[in-house]
């Protein structure tokens, strides 16, 4: 039931949108029942961003290759990847809807989780003497991230492959040990 509901909310969020993605409408798609959804999940910004979380992280498994550099190649191509699908684009512009209450609190949680994730690769490479002591992991992502949400929010330039490993290695190369 599970898989089922998700996968039919990540379908409703890309194909119709954050408003008509109601629990009611996920239930229907889904083939079960409304009440079922509500005790699983609680609330439609619980489904959500549970919906989210897993098709990104099932899109964006997280590398151990024992090199810094080459974990963050392969999440972040791997990102570029995912953006540039209808699905990855779609839940990238939900991920990034700013609303009072509960949604918003859900972003930021879904958002500081991804982050979190790709911080462990850098702290990896602190501890294995890849960087420098002082390297702060949450600017290092930031810095990589940022110019692929500018080029996929900002100014729809295409994410070809060949840019997350030059932004990682332009990064990277402040940060060496």
């Amino acid at each position: 039931m599970r898989q089922a509901v998700l996968a039919a909310t990540v379908d409703l969020l890309t194909s119709q949108g954050l408003a008509a993605t109601t629990v009611a409408s996920v239930a229907r798609a889904a083939g079960v029942h409304e009440t079922s959804v509500y005790r699983r999940w609680k609330t439609r910004e619980n489904l959500i961003f549970d919906a989210l979380a897993t098709r990104t992280e099932q899109a964006l498994p997280a590398p151990d290759t024992g090199a810094v550099r080459d974990d963050l190649c392969e999440l972040f191509t791997a990102l570029t990847r995912f953006f540039a699908t209808p699905a990855g684009a779609a839940l990238l512009l939900l991920g990034t809807v700013r609303e009072a209450g509960a949604l918003e609190e859900g972003r930021r949680a879904y958002w500081q989780a991804r982050l979190e994730r790709a911080e462990t690769l850098v702290r990896r490479g602190i501890d294995r003497g890849e960087l420098a002591a002082d390297t702060d992991p949450h600017l290092v992502v930031e810095a990589i991230t940022g110019p692929l949400l500018a080029r996929v929010l900002l100014t729809g330039e295409p994410l070809e492959e060949a840019l997350a490993p030059r932004l990682v290695d332009l990064v990277l190369d402040g940060s060496r040990a």
